[in-house]
């Protein structure tokens, strides 16, 4: 990856201090162009310039054949790192740029990787002449190197770093290396299952919790892809699965707003799939999400708002979406028996719940103690490891309909 692609993508502002470096050498010396050029296999490409006249030739971007520049002669050791007048350097003196540019004094300094690998070069070259310049001169531009070739090597680290796990995603997407674990919702009124909530587990290393795999994605640029890879995956379970028992599936918002949305539920049985929203993030347009949602829910899909009462932007989600479910956080259920605030909370928002007609689903549901307590407050659907453990696909198909038939009180 080009550095200057790297840098400009760094939230630390790796690259303007990169062309702090640069115009403060330059100017320091007196030079009329600065830049810093990459290497590449046949070209020298321009990624930082500076200069104060109008005559600057050196564009950023900007290409030249590699082997035909002083950078190339001074790298390979060929031409003197500094130059009070380029034309008297034999070698110089046969380089085209050497009468097109043209360059009289020059200084130029290889930048390398902490391995030894070169980039390119630090330059500075005047257009006329100058015998003023002396080592002294030569050792600020490679003190300045230094400090520049540091940068470039943190940013190789992050841009190798990157390529990593972009890798490692593609891999997954690739080979389809995941697997559906399907847990059960039950209606608190009756005992009746009513869905399985669809969850990714990876069969990928390093091994990690699914929202760490998603985390990364979304730091790659892959989050929608790996997100659309387990919907399909889930889907294919409804055609084994009851007909009365939906699916839950999840994805952020940003992926509801992607093109490859309404493609991935394209034949899909709408109405029995609810689409759970995961991210905590805002969202930047209710707008947009509640146009790209539209068309599906009229179709009888519904919405479900995850992490309700975990204090983040699902609150907001609620107010602008409508949403047909309302998810309590399993922060929120934990000890909620022995709890009051917690029993408070959750009181309010299943109030509110029926108020703005949602269902309201409480996650994470451990113990009987807390059973009680969210049936005795109303919360209409159930779900947690003392109801069942995320499960295959097989297991989940032979699940009794009811909490009594599997012998729950």
């Amino acid at each position: 990856m080009p550095l200057s692609a790297i840098l400009d993508t760094n939230p630390n502002g790796s690259g303007e201090q990169v062309q702090n470096i640069l115009r403060a050498v330059r100017r320091h010396l007196a030079m009329d162009v600065g830049f810093i050029s990459e290497f590449t296999e046949n070209d020298r490409v321009f990624r930082f310039t500076d200069g104060e006249t109008l005559r600057n030739p050196i564009t950023v971007g900007g290409a030249d054949p590699l082997r035909q520049s002083f950078c190339h002669y001074v790298a390979a050791g060929l031409m003197p790192e500094l130059l009070h007048d380029a034309r008297e350097d034999p070698v110089a003196r046969g380089l085209p740029a050497t009468e097109a540019l043209p360059v009289g004094a020059h200084l130029s300094v290889p930048l390398r990787y902490a391995d030894g690998t070169a980039y390119g070069t630090l330059c500075c070259f005047s257009f006329t002449p100058d015998r003023t310049l002396t080592g002294r001169d030569l050792g600020v531009l490679r003190l300045c190197a230094d400090v520049v070739s540091a940068v470039l090597q943190k940013e190789r680290r992050a841009s190798l770093d990157l390529e990593a796990r972009r890798a490692r995603i593609a891999g997954i997407l690739e080979t389809q290396a995941i697997d559906i674990a399907y847990q059960p919702v039950y209606r608190t009124s009756d005992g009746r299952l009513m869905s399985f909530e669809a969850l990714s587990r990876f069969r990928a290393a390093p091994e990690r919790a699914p929202d760490v795999w998603f985390a990364e994605a979304a730091e790659v640029g892959l989050l929608a892809d790996l997100e659309f890879l387990a919907v399909g995956l889930a889907l294919r379970g409804l055609e084994r699965l009851d007909p009365s028992i939906k699916i839950t599936l999840n994805l952020s918002p940003s992926s509801v707003l992607s093109p490859a949305f309404a493609r991935a539920f394209a034949g899909a049985p709408l109405g029995r799939i609810v689409l759970e929203l995961t991210e905590h993030a805002e969202v930047p347009s209710y707008a947009a999400l509640r146009a790209a949602l539209a068309p599906l829910r009229a179709g009888g899909l519904r919405l479900a708002i995850d992490d309700v009462g975990a204090g983040h932007a699902t609150f907001r989600h609620v107010l602008d979406l409508s949403p047909e479910l309302i998810k309590l956080d399993r922060s929120l259920i934990a000890g909620i028996d022995r709890d009051s605030a917690r029993r408070a909370l959750a009181d309010a928002l299943t109030i509110y719940g029926r108020r703005i007609g949602s269902e309201v689903v409480a996650e994470g549901v451990e113990t009987w103690a807390e059973y009680a307590v969210l049936k005795e407050i109303g919360v209409t659907r159930l779900q947690g490891y003392l109801l069942g453990r995320p499960q295959s696909l097989d297991a989940a198909c032979t699940l009794p309909l009811t909490l009594a038939a599997l012998g729950a009180a």
